[in-house]
């Protein structure tokens, strides 16, 4: 039973178009095709890029992060409290006021010290500057190289000029070696981040973030079972040519090179609605959507390819959006980007105009001590 519901799911006539079928990516005459175990390999080469992205921040990105002045400001932690630390964990992190009320009676505190617990304990919770300029140096490295491994991949290719070249003999086209690693290397870059996603920085486009790591790593596997591989290899070229002008964005951002990271995210927000708004739609996904119409009745597999290209593009308008409100926001008073999707730690000015008030054991501990902690300035905000 379960053979013949496979054989039903990958029935030619559902994959490809009329006449052609799963045969057709059989190896012959030295030509190779792509295969579905082939596939398997991107598991190891994601492992191996999660050791080597380990390796690269603490060699890499830690000394570059104190070459350009990247510093933590010190954060006052949360007393311990029994009150309001299982509420904290199991309830809400962002207590409403009449909540704060009820919390403030329970644990013994004043209204003012169960805020201030709440801000402090939540400021914990945030990454580090140095995380996140870590995170994003290896990024960049990352997106820097293999926009120009793939460009040097394509500079020969017909498709890379005529974008109909893509449907050139299809899906009898054989498997080139550069177009191999171009593909394993990338998906398995993409399975990293679904395996590094619990440990990295969290933005508020978290969701979108897994939609899009998903629907990519689906759209690249499709399009290597069914040979879309010139498709790919183009859509997977836009997409690596303005991430790097954002990563460096970020890294600026942290480091406080505030001109640095304007110009770097100007031209990140200038690719990116060329490359994703301008170059994908109408070049790239009218190529894969239109253009096949004229010379293919439609399947079903063409329907699920060019379905995920739409989910792409409505996130990258999504994104868009954000961009173009960054723009707006630091070009008139040009101050530095500020991320639309990011946490900012919260700023404890009461802190600085008096007591340092300790919370311990669910009882208020009243005093003037110092605590050394300047705001931080929230036009440090970073881009991603």
């Amino acid at each position: 039973m379960l053979s013949r519901l496979r054989e039903q799911i990958w029935a030619d006539w559902i994959w490809f178009p009329e006449g052609y079928g799963w045969a057709d990516l059989t190896d012959h005459d030295g030509k190779v095709y792509p295969k579905t175990q082939d596939l398997w390999v991107t598991i190891p080469i994601a492992l191996c890029f999660l050791v080597i992205r380990q390796i690269f921040e603490r060699t890499v990105g830690t000394p570059l992060a104190s070459i350009l002045g990247v510093t933590d400001k010190k954060r006052v932690r949360a007393s311990p409290n029994p009150v309001l630390e299982p509420y904290f964990c199991s309830t809400s992190k962002n207590p409403t006021q009449s909540s704060i009320e009820v919390l403030s009676k329970q644990s013994g505190c004043s209204v003012r010290q169960v805020q201030r617990w709440f801000r402090r304990r939540r400021n914990q919770e945030r990454p580090c500057k140095l995380k996140k300029f870590r995170e994003a140096s290896w990024r960049f490295t990352f997106y820097l190289v293999a926009f120009f491994a793939g460009l040097a991949a394509l500079i020969d290719k017909p498709w890379l000029y005529d974008m109909k070249q893509v449907w050139e003999d299809f899906p009898k086209m054989p498997l080139l070696p550069s177009e191999y690693w171009y593909y394993m290397i990338e998906l398995g870059f993409y399975l990293s981040l679904i395996f590094s996603i619990a440990s990295d920085v969290k933005r508020k486009d978290f969701k979108e973030q897994i939609i899009h790591h998903v629907a990519t790593i689906s759209l690249i596997s499709f399009s290597w079972l069914v040979n879309y591989i010139r498709a790919g290899t183009l859509i997977m070229l836009v997409h690596d040519s303005s991430d790097s002008f954002m990563e460096a964005a970020k890294m600026f951002n942290y480091a406080g090179w505030r001109n640095t990271c304007n110009i770097m995210f100007t031209t990140f927000a200038a690719v990116f609605i060329f490359t994703r708004l301008v170059i994908l739609p109408f070049w790239i996904i009218h190529t894969t959507f239109v253009y096949p119409l004229t010379l293919y009745r439609p399947f079903l597999g063409f329907y699920f390819f060019n379905g995920l290209m739409f989910v792409l593009q409505a996130l990258h308008i999504f994104w868009a959006i954000l961009i173009l409100r960054m723009v707006v926001k630091f070009l008139p008073g040009n101050h530095i980007v500020e991320d639309e999707r990011s946490d900012k730690d919260e700023t404890e000015s009461e802190d600085e105009d008096g007591g340092h008030e300790k919370l311990q054991n669910g009882h208020a501990q009243n005093g003037h001590a110092q605590n050394g902690h300047t705001p931080l300035n929230n036009n440090h905000s970073k881009k991603d």
